[in-house]
């Protein structure tokens, strides 16, 4: 494992946000859905995610995860991802959204 250093750490924008809308999308190559998140002062922003195994689209609304807001943006098909929604791979390796324990303003980042 490689360490790095807190300026390191202090780089990465991982931010709270509230899922305000979730979709199918039927264009992806593995199942996932389509996400729009509230993260507050920084906006509304949109991703997609491969959690079709252990979320539908009604639970996920309201739903507070973690992203990372401040990778560039990057073109899926004919979506664009505008932040990394972040989770933990179970034993079949279907992935567990990282999420926080009690709810938070949108937009807090993670210290």
């Amino acid at each position: 494992m490689q360490q790095i250093s807190w300026d390191d750490f202090e780089k990465v924008e991982l931010r709270i946000g509230t899922i305000v809308e979730a979709f199918e999308f039927p264009e992806a190559r593995r199942p996932a859905y389509k996400l729009r998140v509230d993260f507050g002062e920084f906006g509304i922003k949109t991703s997609s995610a491969q959690i079709t195994k252990h979320y539908t689209l009604p639970e996920l609304i309201g739903k507070q995860i973690i992203g990372v807001i401040n990778f560039p943006k990057k073109q899926i098909g004919k979506f664009m991802s505008e932040f990394l929604v972040t989770g933990f791979a179970d034993e079949n390796g279907d992935i567990v959204l990282s999420a926080v324990e009690r709810r938070v303003p949108n937009g807090s980042k993670l210290v």
